[in-house]
């Protein structure tokens, strides 16, 4: 694939300024494209999403990006407000590549000795509302402003955890399973217009997003140990991969969930 086939094209990526978000927006901006970021970050944790733009910008694209909660209605429609007048002096334009990378939820069990050291029904709903909900939400306002085109891809993170579980993981397994769910059916919806819909399914991955997790040190000797090429995943690994996946001559993969993990999930 040539630069020239990504240069001028957008990229909507939920999720922009850390692990897979930042790392994805980087490698399509040296592909050719510009990016739509949105991100949720205090004034402390600004310069990661300035270093971001400014790599974009440094590649030769343009950076819009939006400090906001992605999982908040209202706000969604003000960041696609936005999107439509930065598009409006070009009707051909639209998304050609969205990434849903969002991760932020409860890592508390389902049952404990004290209720409170157990996931509640609101930690429960924000947790699925933020990881799996929000995929449809965003596709939907999109779809119904014309923003995703025949040729448009919409990519969403997944994880070993749809399937498998792990301590304190279940809230966070049940939002991937559902992710993956909406995919599927976003990908039978959509199908007619053209549109591509996929989960990547990293390996484990050294983001902030694992690090937050009790006894994430365990999950990453285990990875080792799995793994045949005997390191993490990093987000490179996936930036890369979805870099490749935005190639506006890959129309015919949809409806799947790709391991993106150099073989971790093969060995039991």
């Amino acid at each position: 694939m040539s630069r020239e086939q990504l240069e001028g094209r957008w990229a909507l990526v939920l999720g922009a300024s850390s692990g897979f978000g930042a790392a994805t927006s980087r490698a399509l901006a040296a592909a050719g494209m510009s990016i739509f970021g949105v991100h949720l970050d205090p004034r402390s944790r600004l310069p990661r999403a300035n270093e971001v733009i400014a790599d974009i910008e440094a590649s030769g694209g343009k950076a819009v990006f939006f400090n906001t909660n992605a999982a908040s209605a209202r706000k969604r429609e003000r960041v696609l407000d936005q999107i439509e007048e930065t598009l409006a002096d070009d009707p051909a334009a639209g998304i050609h590549f969205m990434l849903h990378s969002l991760a932020f939820g409860s890592l508390l069990p389902f049952i404990a000795e004290e209720p409170e050291e157990a996931v509640s029904e609101s930690q429960m709903e924000m947790t699925l509302r933020v990881m799996a909900h929000t995929l449809v939400y965003w596709v939907q306002d999109l779809a119904r402003r014309g923003l995703l085109l025949n040729g448009s891809r919409v990519y969403a993170l997944s994880s070993e955890g749809a399937e498998r579980m792990a301590p304190n993981y279940g809230v966070v397994s049940a939002a991937k399973a559902a992710l993956e769910s909406h995919m599927r059916q976003l990908t039978l919806e959509l199908g007619e217009r053209g549109i591509a819909v996929n989960c990547l399914r990293p390996g484990v991955t050294d983001t902030p997003a694992l690090r937050a997790i009790p006894g994430h040190e365990a999950y990453i000797q285990e990875a080792l140990r799995r793994n045949p090429r005997r390191r993490l995943t990093t987000p490179k690994d996936v930036a890369d991969t979805l870099v490749v996946l935005a190639d506006p001559d890959l129309t015919w993969i949809s409806g799947a969930v790709i391991p993106v993990d150099g073989g971790e999930t093969i060995v039991g």
